[in-house]
């Protein structure tokens, strides 16, 4: 069954918030914008910090006059605060990256998201966010063109013997021409994060209604699912200690894939106008989500034609001798990457990404190979890549 989602007015406040200009600070109390600190824009309404300036770095201010220390904490660094005659903290980052990123605030050893941030989950939580203004923001805006819609659909899932949601992003004119069918793109999300996560931090809508009015994508539908995988309890190994045998582990994603091919392909094949067939089907994901596209597109090839993986490994040409029909069902295989990680790449068992994609390329697969410039392992990578992987698909 489809129900209006309860959490599109928090991904369209996300949305609409990085178009939004600072407003003037009219509490005396309050550190002035005049050094060029600016609201982000992904802020509670009426909300003045955090703020951020054009090198990057993020102010926060926060009142918790018995507090001892104050920290934020920040793309894994943590910056003191310093309190104020009335209890006030304030503090700031060193320069962040361009795009979103993660964040919260540590007060006296205790990790707390922002109250003057929006709401986001990742981290396995939910949290704090905010957006570092990017030069080439301008493909996510939200803008006056057609938009499609993001559902929220919550079914049964019989593999799980409970009940799920995923969110649908059905592209501009879906309800209007209502003998029009349209490829699907599966797109999953990364470790600690969920279902909400390309919509509400990777305007993955905006992205796809963007490329569509500017006739740079075919319009098609996006299944955007919960992937989620937790190590077994017996399986953890020590705190500073390596997992025994390999990593990940053997069937670590079988039972999303269970999901995938059982319960959830066929639901939208029955309930949403699909082509539903492999050749108008595609797989994606970010990190683990690119990790489980790799695992279900090699072992089921018979079901996409085209994959994607932004930071999450890549295929290699001993992968595709092991799935003969890869190379021959697969019409491309696109990867990749924050430059920042590939600078100190942490490769896995998948061998370097960029010389995997050339050698299938040298093999005769359609393959692309995408570097984002001056990001990490990060949401910015993550929209640049689905921006590049998308005007490819289903041509």
């Amino acid at each position: 069954m489809k129900k209006t989602n309860c959490l599109l007015l928090l991904m369209l406040i996300c949305s609409m918030a990085i178009a939004q200009s600072a407003g003037n600070i009219s509490d005396p109390n309050k550190q002035p914008v005049s050094d060029g600190y600016k609201p982000s824009s992904v802020n509670q309404p009426g909300k003045e910090y955090p703020q951020v300036n054009a090198e990057g770095r993020v102010r926060v201010q926060i009142s918790a006059p018995e507090a001892l220390k104050v920290q934020l904490d920040i793309g894994a660094v943590k910056y003191d605060l310093v309190k104020d005659e009335n209890g006030v903290w304030t503090g700031e980052s060193a320069p962040q990256d361009e795009g979103f990123h993660y964040y919260q605030l540590n007060i006296d050893g205790a990790s707390v998201p922002d109250p003057g941030s929006l709401y986001f989950y990742g981290a396995s939580r939910w949290g704090s966010g905010i957006e570092i203004p990017a030069t080439d923001q301008d493909f996510y805006a939200l803008k006056n063109l057609p938009h499609g819609q993001v559902r929220e659909h919550t079914y049964f899932s019989k593999v799980n013997n409970s009940m799920r949601r995923c969110f649908i992003y059905t592209p501009p004119g879906y309800d209007q021409d209502l003998q029009k069918r349209y490829p699907v793109l599966y797109l999953q999300h990364g470790g600690g994060e969920d279902e909400t996560g390309w919509s509400c931090q990777g305007h993955a809508n905006l992205i796809m209604d963007n490329l569509i009015a500017e006739g740079k994508s075919l319009p098609f539908i996006i299944v955007m699912d919960n992937g989620t995988w937790r190590m077994p309890e017996q399986a953890r190994p020590r705190q500073g200690e390596r997992p025994a045998g390999p990593w990940p582990p053997e069937g670590w994603a079988d039972g999303f894939m269970n999901t995938l091919l059982k319960d959830i392909i066929p639901m939208i094949d029955a309930e949403y106008r699909t082509l539903a067939d492999p050749q108008h089907r595609a797989m994606a994901g970010l990190s683990m989500g690119g990790m489980q596209t790799r695992v279900i597109t090699l072992a089921h090839p018979e079901m996409f034609s085209h994959v994607g993986m932004f930071s999450g490994g890549s295929i290699s040409m001993e992968d595709v001798d092991k799935s003969p029909a890869f190379k021959e069902k697969v019409k491309l295989v696109f990867i990749s990457y924050g430059s920042r990680e590939l600078e100190n790449p942490r490769r896995g068992p998948w061998g370097d990404p960029a010389e995997n994609t050339q050698k299938l390329k040298e093999a005769g697969m359609n393959t692309h190979f995408y570097v984002s410039p001056k990001t990490a392992h990060e949401w910015q990578s993550w929209r640049r890549g689905l921006y590049q992987f998308a005007p490819l698909l289903f041509k």
